[in-house]
């Protein structure tokens, strides 16, 4: 059988080049993993030794589906695959240090350590430097050195160029950090692609030996790569020069990690005479997502450009729908949600977002309409630990004897607390029968109490004025008081991590749903046992056929489906990327990736106020900059919309919320001039905004039920009298209902 009849031209083309360095420029689901799992198995049909050939990429599941893909393709030809290097970067380097160990001055059977090994041992070096840090703080300086050896900085490199303190501190606890691998004769991830370029460089015979033995290297997502791993390709592509690249510039989302898009842009001027091949037919999206998704990373300087077409035809257009604020946003989407189930359960949903925070309303709204769904690239937002640290501290206010709570937040944030004082408190405890608050009241007023207990004496004045708070304050006022006397979001702030920026996002998060729900009529106890039991009820079945997961975590996936939310600006693109071109720049590249997810269907959704930690002004939004780059011609507004898609207006920072739904949407779109439209019917006599090619005016109308309450109309069946209308309401789930029958009046 020829292999090469499986393939497209372009494929074919890159597949056969087998001599010199090559660049793949392969867009959106045009094939990149086929590309390479072919070129292996035609290099050994031709008669290449499979030890020969060396694949690298970056995740151990891409390594594994490409060696049991490779393996299927010769076994079709009766070929014996041999020993192809298919591996990660990091298992790569392990087996070439493996070897060369002792040239560096390491035992051979170094260890390797993961994590928590890391963290250990920056432990033992904070301890060496008398520093006292604990916890999530020292998970905060192990990412920064991280960063450092990612972009091949060294201890004595990082103190020669810092510019305060604190880089001089960081410098001191790396150097001491490596002081102490070096004496375990251990290396961490980092070392492993660190230590395999220093052999190369250092020894003229080992750089030899490994360039001479790998006459053919493949690279899978090359414009992932970061400078260590750049530097690696090099040296072991020195002789042969048989270098075999792919990668999209425009999919090139994680310069935060170390990724260079530079690498890919400059290849052909680092590897002179190198072929540039694109692939550019795209079996994934239709041709009218892939020309929005276009139009919007053609906006960036730094790519070399290629232009998709679609094998699956043009398609419909985006659409798009301009929401009041953030919980209509996510009811919205929860409607078009449930109504896509109804046509076609086997369908495959999705729902993206920029940060993790924005989850919280989305799931509240699919959980009202009983829709099960799974959340990747994160917890659910009330399993998150920043999450239930709160509540913890809310739920001792309430009821200081609740041991589970007051566990979890003794030593968070850490306040010098040990395992002693603990154990000691659990055993007293046991030996009075009671709690650990009245164990930890029997220890401090003790004659004697010892010095020890200054910790415990200050945890329990800290509760004890939650306790006098509790019932005067509002919810969400009640958990800023939280947060700012424990020292929470103080202890995120001086870490001051990306991880940990995005625990403080999810906090505000978590004081803007008390906001609602107060509006809502819930008291904070309310609140407190709906979480707990989002928490322990809700499992999230891989199954699910809905799925919620960041725009960075949606890489590599597809659905039929794409819902992209949150499309103002300073929530996407995100306010940290607004002050440099280049972080702008990979903001738009992960709109491109967000939007070429969809394969039949793309939504794009905004919310025109948002509220801020629970500030009782909500803020206007701007659109996202994104919206305008889409060719206006490729997207239809959806009814109940505030705005076109190109529509522009200055929103009031502090809406007017006393006004009816009705009169607040006509008031905003006085601001703008939509297009003349003739005016449709909704219950209650009220206009509906028609959108183009929408088949039922109906959906997404806002109405009042006198039993039910407010809800939104997801679905229509029939005509005239036998008209059904599918209902979601706020407090009772979905309703089917007969309209004649059901005395639905506009809200």
């Amino acid at each position: 059988m020829n292999l090469l009849d499986d393939l497209n031209p372009q494929q074919r083309e890159a597949v056969l080049a087998t001599e010199g360095p090559v660049l793949v420029l392969a867009g959106a689901g045009t094939g990149k993993t086929r590309v390479i799992t072919y070129r292996i198995a035609h290099l050994i049909e031709q008669g290449v030794p499979g030890a020969s050939i060396l694949a690298v990429t970056f995740t151990n599941k891409a390594a594994d589906q490409m060696k049991e893909r490779v393996a299927a393709l010769l076994a079709r030809t009766g070929r014996d695959p041999g020993e192809p290097w298919i591996s990660t970067f990091h298992s790569f380097c392990a087996r070439l240090l493996r070897r060369e160990a002792q040239r560096l001055g390491l035992p051979r059977d170094f260890a390797i350590y993961d994590e928590d090994d890391q963290l250990a041992a920056l432990k033992l070096a904070l301890d060496k430097l008398g520093s006292e840090e604990t916890g999530n703080a020292v998970r905060g300086l192990l990412e920064r050195i991280s960063f450092a050896k990612n972009h091949g900085q060294t201890p004595e490199l990082l103190a020669a160029e810092a510019e305060d303190e604190n880089s001089q501190r960081v410098a001191k606890v790396f150097a001491a950090y490596e002081e102490v691998l070096r004496m375990a004769g251990a290396l961490d991830f980092d070392d492993l692609l660190l230590r395999a370029v220093e052999v190369l460089r250092r020894f003229d015979d080992a750089r030899a030996s490994w360039a001479h033995g790998f006459r053919h290297i493949l690279v899978d997502e090359y414009q992932d790569a970061n400078r260590v791993q750049y530097d690696l390709l090099g040296l072991l592509a020195c002789e042969h020069h048989n270098l075999f690249v792919v990668g999209d510039e425009d999919q090139s989302i994680y310069g935060w990690r170390g990724a260079d898009v530079a690498h890919i842009l400059r290849f052909a001027e680092d590897f002179p005479g190198a072929q540039v091949i694109r692939l550019e037919r795209n079996y994934r999206s239709t041709q009218k997502i892939l020309d929005a998704a276009g139009g919007v990373v053609q906006k960036n300087v730094r790519r070399l450009g290629k232009t998709l077409t679609a094998t699956r035809g043009e398609g419909s257009n985006l659409t798009f729908y301009e929401a009041r604020d953030a919980a209509s946003e996510a009811e919205y989407v929860a409607g078009q949600l449930f109504s896509l189930q109804r046509r076609d359960s086997s369908a495959r949903l999705a729902v993206l977002y920029r940060t993790n925070f924005q989850s919280r309303a989305l799931e509240e709204a699919l959980r009202r309409l009983s829709l099960r769904y799974r959340v990747l690239g994160g917890f659910s937002f009330y399993q998150r630990a920043e999450v239930k640290d709160a509540l913890a501290y809310a739920r001792l206010a309430i009821h200081p004897h609740d041991d589970v709570a007051l566990l979890r937040v003794l030593n968070t944030p850490p306040r010098g607390i040990g395992k002693t004082t603990v154990e000691t408190l659990r055993a007293l405890a046991r030996q009075r029968g009671g709690s650990l608050w009245s164990a930890i009241g029997a220890m401090l007023d003790s004659p004697a109490p010892g010095r020890a207990t200054a910790p415990l004496r200050s945890f329990r004045e800290l509760i004890e004025s939650l306790r006098a708070d509790v019932a005067e304050l509002p919810p969400a006022g009640f958990l800023k008081i939280v947060l700012e006397r424990s020292g929470y979001l103080d202890m995120l702030a001086q870490r001051d991590t990306a991880e940990d920026l995005a625990r403080a996002e999810n906090l505000k998060e978590l004081v803007n749903a008390l906001a609602e729900g107060a509006e809502r009529g819930e008291t904070l106890t309310d609140f407190l046992d709906r979480a707990a039991l989002v928490s322990d009820a809700d499992s999230y079945d891989e199954r699910a056929p809905i799925t919620l997961l960041t725009l960075h975590s949606a890489k590599g996936l597809e659905f039929d489906h794409v819902f992209l939310v949150g499309l103002e600006e300073g929530v996407f693109p995100h306010s940290r990327s607004l002050h440099r071109e280049q972080d702008l720049e990979e903001e738009r590249r992960l709109c491109y990736v967000g939007m070429t997810r969809a394969k039949d269907s793309l939504t794009l959704t905004r919310a025109v106020y948002r509220r801020f930690y629970g500030d009782e002004r909500l803020q206007g939004s701007k659109p996202s900059r994104f919206l305008s780059e889409i060719p206006g011609e490729l997207v239809d507004t959806a009814v109940g919309s505030l705005a076109e898609v190109g529509a522009t207006r200055r929103y009031e920072p502090d809406p007017e919320y006393s006004l009816s739904p009705e009169e607040f949407a006509r008031r905003i779109r006085r601001s703008s001039s939509p297009p003349p439209q003739r005016p449709r019917t909704s219950p209650g006599g009220a206009a509906a905004r028609p959108r183009k090619g929408d088949t039922n005016p109906l959906i997404g109308v806002r109405v009042r039920h006198p039993t039910y309450g407010l809800g939104t109309i997801i679905g229509v069946e029939g005509e005239g009298d036998d008209r059904k209308l599918t209902v979601s309401f706020s407090d009772y789930g979905t309703k089917m209902l007969l309209e004649r029958y059901a005395n639905l009046e506009r809200a």
